[in-house]
C-alpha cells in the first residue's frame, strides 16, 4: 500500500503515523522543511519538501505507482489541484481532500467534485464534521463523547466518572451480576491523562473518563448506571458564528426544533450573515467574554454553552464564565493539545478536538475490505475498530476466553443477525459477525492478527 500525504501539519502527521504503523509505504509532502524534518525523524515515512500541487513534486513522491493520495494542506486549492493532477497525470485510484471553505461545499455546486470535473473521491470538511460531532454529543446528555456504530445499532459513549457514580470501586466483572439484562461493556478508562484497557478486575474511580459500548436501545439505562440522568438541553448558547458555529446551528435547527438557540458573534458583518442564514435562532453581536452579552443570552438559565470561536483561550475562558454564572454544561472547542490536561480540573465538561475528529473521519475512508470503520478516541487512548469476522479468523468458533486476545485488545460488542450481543467469556464469534473491537494505541497493529487475512485497505 503506497500512500502520499500532502501536508505535514497535525492532521497529516497523525494520518502518516497511523498508516506507517500498518506498514504502508508513506511519503509526506510539505513546503516547510522543519515540518518535513520533524515527520521524517519521528515516523518511518519519507519526507519531501515542495508544493504538493506541482506535478514534478508528486512524481518525485511516487505518484505514478501510488494507491492513494490524502491532501490535507492548509490551502483548499492546493488539496484540490493535487488530487486533480494525481488523477489526470498519474491515475491514482483513491483521492481524499480536506476542503474548508464552505463556498466549495454549497449544494448548488455539488457537481464540482464529480469524475468529469474535479475527481475527488472523498471530501472532508473539518467544520462540518466537528459540528456533527458536537450535535451527536448533545443528543446524549451526560456524555462527553458519542459515536454511532453498526448503522446505529451500537453506541460508543464516553462519560465522566463522578463521586456519586453507583459502580465506582466495583470490579467490572460484577456488572454482569448487578445488571444481567443490560447490554453494556466498558472497554477503556482514562485516568490522570493515561489510557488503559478495561478488564474484569478494573475498578472505576472518581475523576476517571470511561468509554463503554452498549446496545443503542439500552443507552438511557446504561447512562443511569454511571449516575448520568441529565435531560437533553432545551436552552443552548453557541459562542462563535464561524463555519463550525453556523453549521452546528443549522443542524440543530433542522434536527432539534424544540431547542431555544442563541448565537454570539463578535464580527458585525459575520453576525449579520449568520442572522440572515438561520431561521429560528437569535443572533447577538458581541464579545463572548463580555458579561453583559452573556447576561443578554440569559446564560444563568442556559443548560449548555458551546464555545467554538477561533481562539482556544476565548473558548476556555468563556466556558468558565458561563458555568460560573449558572450554565449547567460547557462544550469547548480546543485546537492546541497543550490545554488538554488542564481543562478537566477547571470544570469544562466536554472538549472537542477538530484535529482528532478530522483524522478519525479520514481513517474511516482509508480502511476497506474486512475493516468497516476506524474511530480514534481521545489523545493516545486507542481506537474503536469495526470488522467482519471471517471463517478463517482465529476468533471464530471458540469461546473468547480461549481466543488468547493480544494485550491491549478487547471485544466490545457483536452484531449478529440484527441482534446486539455484549460478549462474555463463553461467547463464541461466528463467521459473518460484525465485531466491535477496542485497541489501545500500542496494540492497533495486533488487531490484524485476530483475522486470518491481512487487514485490507481495498
Amino acid at each position: 500500500m503506497k500512500v502520499i500525504v500532502c501536508g505535514a501539519g497535525q492532521v497529516g502527521f497523525n494520518i502518516a503515523r497511523y498508516l506507517a504503523s500498518e506498514n504502508a509505504d508513506v511519503t509526506v509532502i510539505d513546503i516547510s522543511p522543519d515540518l518535513v524534518q520533524r515527520i521524517s525523524d519521528s515516523l518511518d515515512v519519507s519526507g519531501l519538501v515542495g508544493f504538493a500541487s506541482h506535478p514534478e513534486v508528486l512524481k518525485q513522491a511516487g505518484a505514478a505507482d501510488a494507491d492513494m493520495v490524502i491532501a490535507v494542506t492548509y490551502a483548499d486549492e492546493v488539496n484540490m489541484v493535487a488530487c486533480q493532477i494525481c488523477h489526470s497525470l498519474f491515475e491514482v485510484p483513491t483521492k481524499i481532500a480536506r476542503v474548508r471553505h464552505q463556498s466549495y461545499l454549497d449544494p448548488v455546486w455539488s457537481d464540482l467534485f464529480s469524475h468529469d470535473n474535479l475527481p475527488i473521491d472523498v471530501i472532508i470538511s473539518p467544520e462540518i464534521e466537528v459540528a456533527r460531532a458536537i450535535s451527536r454529543r448533545l443528543s446524549v446528555p451526560g456524555a462527553f463523547d458519542a459515536i454511532s456504530l453498526a448503522d446505529g445499532r451500537i453506541s460508543l459513549i464516553g462519560v465522566h466518572v463522578l463521586e456519586d457514580t453507583p459502580i465506582i470501586n466495583t470490579p467490572l466483572r460484577q456488572l454482569t451480576e448487578l445488571f444481567p439484562d443490560l447490554n453494556i461493556s466498558i472497554v477503556g478508562i482514562e485516568r490522570d491523562g493515561k489510557g488503559m484497557v478495561a478488564h474484569g478486575d478494573s475498578e472505576l474511580q472518581p475523576g476517571d473518563d470511561a468509554y463503554f459500548v452498549c446496545d443503542s436501545e439500552h443507552l438511557t439505562r446504561a447512562l443511569l448506571t454511571f449516575g448520568h440522568d441529565e435531560r437533553q438541553a432545551r436552552r443552548v448558547v453557541i459562542l462563535g458564528g464561524g463555519n463550525i458555529g453556523l453549521n452546528l446551528a443549522q443542524i440543530m435547527e433542522q434536527e432539534q426544533p424544540e431547542v431555544q438557540l442563541r448565537l454570539v458573534e463578535m464580527d458585525k458583518q459575520r453576525a449579520e450573515l449568520v442572522a440572515q442564514t438561520l431561521k429560528r435562532s437569535v443572533v447577538i453581536h458581541g464579545d463572548a467574554l463580555d458579561l453583559e452579552i452573556l447576561g443578554e443570552c440569559n446564560i444563568g438559565s442556559t443548560e449548555t454553552v458551546i464555545a467554538v470561536t477561533n481562539d482556544d483561550e476565548v473558548n476556555i475562558l468563556a466556558s468558565l464564565l458561563a458555568k460560573r454564572h449558572g450554565c449547567m454544561r460547557a462544550v469547548t472547542l480546543i485546537n492546541s493539545t497543550s490545554y488538554g490536561q488542564l481543562v478537566g480540573p477547571l470544570g469544562i465538561d466536554t472538549v472537542v478536538s477538530p484535529r482528532g475528529i478530522t483524522v478519525s473521519t479520514i481513517l474511516q475512508h482509508v480502511r476497506r475490505g474486512r475493516i468497516r470503520a476506524v474511530y480514534s478516541l481521545s489523545e493516545d487512548l486507542g481506537e474503536i475498530i469495526e470488522a467482519e469476522a471471517m471463517e478463517t479468523s482465529r476468533l471464530v468458533g471458540k469461546p473468547l476466553r480461549d481466543a488468547k486476545l493480544p494485550a491491549g485488545v478487547v471485544v466490545g460488542a457483536i452484531l449478529r443477525d440484527e441482534e446486539v450481543m455484549v460478549p462474555r467469556g463463553d461467547t463464541v464469534i461466528r463467521a459473518g459477525d460484525l465485531v466491535t473491537i477496542f485497541a489501545a494505541s500500542n496494540a492497533v497493529k495486533k488487531v490484524e492478527k485476530l483475522f486470518a487475512v491481512k487487514l485490507e485497505f481495498f
